[in-house]
This record gives C-alpha cells, sequence and structure tokens, in this order.
C-alpha cells in the first residue's frame, strides 16, 4: 500500500516557503521517514505531520512539515499551521532535530565515534530516530527521543542490564529532552516471528522479572511508571454526561503513573460504554475480577509493556534483545505473556511454561487464573494507554491513535471469560449510574 507525500516546507528559523510537488514511496506507515526523506529530491528532516486524507494510517495522501536548508525552486504557496502548541514535541519544531544531533554527534565524539552520518528513520508523537552511520557506511549507534511520559526508558535500560546485559541495547549516553544514544544491534525486527521464538523471548526475561519481583520500591525510585491493579475503587466513581466532543479526550485517562482501579478504567471506557455490547458489564465487573487476581498470588515484576517479536532483534548469531522499552512499567507480569502470546494459534504450551517458572518463583500462586482473568484486563490498559498517549499530544498527531481506544476496548469484551469466583470477603459495589 503505498503513500502519497506532500511536503511543506520550512526553512530553520520557522519561515514557511512552500511546498514540494506530491510524490509516492512504497511505505504504508506515516511514522516511518527514510523513504520521505530519500525521495524529496533536496535535503530536508520530516517534523511532523500536518494533515492526512484518511482518519489513520496505514497509506493515503499524508502531508508533513519540514526542514530545509535550502530555498528550493517550484514551489506551491502551500499554507501551514505553524502556531507553537504546548504539547509539541521539541523534535517537531524546526532546530529541534538539529539541536539532538548536535547532542548525539558530541556524544559520539567522546565515545571515539567521530564524523558519524544522520540518517532519519522515524518521526511522530511518540518518538524520533535517526540512524548514526560510521564511515564505512554502517550503523554505529541509534539516535532516540522520546517525550516526557517515556522518560523512563533509559533507566529501565540500566535496570534491565544489571541482571541480563546481554538482553538490551547498550546505553552510550542519555540526556535531556529525553534524548538516548543506543549502540547498533545487528539483526532484524521479528515480527511475524512463531512460538518457538516468543518462548524463547519469556524465558528469557522471566529472570529479569523474578528478579524485580521483589525490587519494586527501586524500580518506582527511578521512575519506572506504576501500573499496579489495586481493586478498591468501584467503577462508579465515573459515570460521564455522555459522550466526549470530538476534540477532547477524558481528562483524568493520563497514562496510568499511580496504579490502576476500577474507577480509572470506567473513566477511559465511559464515552463507549452504551456503544460496545458487554462494555458495560465488563467494566461493572471489574472489582470482582481484579480482587480474584490479587488472590492468585503473583507479585508485580517489571513490564515491557509491548512484549511482541516486532520489538525484539536477532541476527542468528548473537541472543535476542529486546527494544523499545517505553511502555514499560510495574505491574503485573501476566500482561506481557498476553502481549507476546497474541495471535499464536496455539499459546497453551507457552502459557504452561510460563506459569511452571512463576510457581517455582512464588511458590503457591496461582499463574493460569491469573492470565485467564487478566485477558479482558489486557485490553481495557491498552485503552488506558492509548488514551494517555491522546491526552499528551497535540491535536493533528491523535488520528496516530484515536481509534485505537475503541478497539483495544473492544478487544476486551471479546476477551472475557467466565465471570471469575468471588473471592472471600469480597462485596459487589452499586452499579454505576447511567445518563
Amino acid at each position: 500500500m503505498p503513500r502519497t507525500v506532500t511536503l511543506v516546507l520550512v526553512d530553520p528559523a520557522g519561515d514557511l516557503l512552500g511546498a514540494l510537488p506530491p510524490f509516492t514511496v512504497l511505505g504504508p506507515w506515516w511514522q516511518e521517514v527514510a523513504e520521505v526523506v530519500a525521495g524529496a529530491g533536496v535535503e530536508v528532516t520530516v517534523l511532523r505531520l500536518l494533515h492526512a486524507d484518511r482518519e489513520a494510517p496505514p497509506g493515503g495522501h499524508v502531508t508533513y512539515l519540514a526542514e530545509t536548508p535550502d530555498r528550493p525552486a517550484g514551489l506551491t504557496p502551500l499554507g501551514a499551521d505553524l502556531v507553537p502548541h504546548a504539547r509539541r514535541a521539541p523534535w517537531a519544531e524546526p532546530g529541534g532535530p538539529s539541536a539532538s544531533l548536535a547532542w548525539a554527534a558530541g556524544a559520539l565524539d567522546r565515545l571515539g565515534f567521530p564524523g558519524a552520518t544522520a540518517r532519519q528513520q522515524r518521526t511522530w508523537n511518540l518518538s524520533a530516530i535517526w540512524r548514526l552511520d560510521g564511515p564505512d557506511g554502517g550503523p554505529v549507534a541509534w539516535l532516540k527521543q522520546v517525550p516526557e511520559f517515556f522518560a523512563h526508558e533509559p533507566a529501565v535500560l540500566g535496570l534491565v542490564a544489571e541482571v541480563a546485559p546481554e538482553l538490551v541495547p547498550y546505553l552510550l549516553a542519555a540526556g535531556q529532552a529525553g534524548r538516548m544514544l543506543l549502540a547498533h544491534v545487528p539483526g532484524d525486527d521479528r515480527y511475524g516471528a512463531g512460538p518457538r521464538l516468543c518462548a524463547e523471548i519469556a524465558e528469557m526475561f522471566h529472570p529479569v522479572q523474578a528478579h524485580y519481583a521483589t525490587r519494586t520500591d527501586r524500580l518506582l525510585t527511578a521512575g519506572v511508571p506504576d501500573r499496579r491493579l489495586t481493586h478498591s475503587a468501584s467503577p462508579a466513581a465515573a459515570s460521564p454526561a455522555g459522550r466526549l466532543p470530538a476534540d477532547t479526550v477524558p481528562g483524568d485517562a493520563a497514562l496510568p503513573t499511580r496504579g490502576l482501579d476500577a474507577a480509572r478504567f470506567a473513566r477511559v471506557a465511559a464515552p463507549y460504554r452504551d456503544d460496545i455490547p458487554g462494555l458495560a458489564e465488563l467494566i461493572d465487573g471489574l472489582p470482582e475480577r481484579l480482587a480474584a487476581v490479587a488472590a492468585c498470588g503473583l507479585p508485580d515484576t517489571l513490564l515491557h509493556g509491548d512484549l511482541h517479536p516486532g520489538n525484539v532483534r536477532t541476527d542468528g548469531e548473537a541472543g535476542l534483545v529486546i527494544i523499545d522499552w517505553g511502555d514499560s512499567g510495574v505491574g503485573h507480569p501476566a500482561f506481557d505473556l498476553l502481549r507476546l502470546t497474541d495471535g499464536l494459534d496455539n499459546p497453551e504450551p507457552l502459557v504452561a511454561a510460563w506459569a511452571q517458572r512463576w510457581r517455582e518463583t512464588a511458590p503457591g500462586c496461582e499463574p493460569e487464573r491469573a492470565v485467564e482473568l487478566l485477558r479482558p484486563v489486557a485490553g481495557l490498559l491498552g485503552a488506558v494507554t492509548y488514551a494517555g498517549f491522546l491526552a499528551h499530544i497535540e491535536q493533528s498527531e491523535w488520528p496516530y491513535h484515536a481509534g485505537d481506544v475503541p478497539e483495544r476496548l473492544t478487544a476486551a469484551v471479546a476477551a472475557v471469560g467466565p465471570a471469575p469466583s468471588p473471592v472471600p470477603g469480597s462485596v459487589r459495589p452499586a452499579a454505576p449510574a447511567h445518563h
């Protein structure tokens, strides 16, 4: 599915120059911009999405703002909204990428890798990524810059490296404004890998999770977001007056940073409660479900947060390396297992091996029951996460995520199994009011 691209150009001072003629690139994903940079015909750095002709990726006709040091001829006098925005990423402003690349070049110089050539790979609201090539043209490092709500990623890399240094990219440097410089990891991202690699990922990651299952205070002190489940609050705490306007997101739908209870999930689900069959029943039953999860006895620990083969690199010689730790948090380990087994035709052997490891780590726990109880909660957690992204980015970039909230809520309902057995001493709260 090719993508048609229009680049509206500004100079390094941010003055509007006009637009290049539209051109086509093969890659459909809007945040991937290496082909866009290569096809522009002039030196450009893509800053951010301006608009598209469809509600969400992939494909379509996409218009970006891009910075250029040149003043090419034949530009179309096409305008763009250049008003500053409080939630705009620093790399999405003119001059922002140059500042980040200068920081990376300085760090590489100090490490003995001068003169690296930067090649832009990706830019969107969740990250900006450049490959830094050495004199022979091969990559020596990667510059990654993330928003404030992912700023814990360098700390997490260090925490994992204390237990299993081979499992994460080597952090060369970390700086302000979410910048980090990572050593190149050879190999390929393993999107679509089958159960054998997924089983290896689960086995390799378990010692890290077992280690931090008794050290959650250290994780929280390091700034790792708190995604622990609690069951003390009722979803009745959230009862909106109806669907929110199209240009807003739930005001309390920020990324989970202080734990998750039934009321928090209910606030994110509220605008869709009456439109997704079964969602109201799932939300109303959350206190009992979360109490039953707690009774299963598995400890909270470090979560990757998006543990799937596409976030793992292998090169056929060395072991696997897990990348992209921005979604990491402190929470229930079954969430990572559920993400890892999502889409597998026969996940049962992997689940059984994972459960046995946890029974050995936490004697007396009930891992399989926790997995079944948390299947729909994993979808709710995804909805909370995407709602948090929307709450922290400017509206022009909402198309990247807007459809993900209802999609995750729908998936949560589809994953509902039999109603959880009551936990001794638990009392069902009153159902929330409807308006």
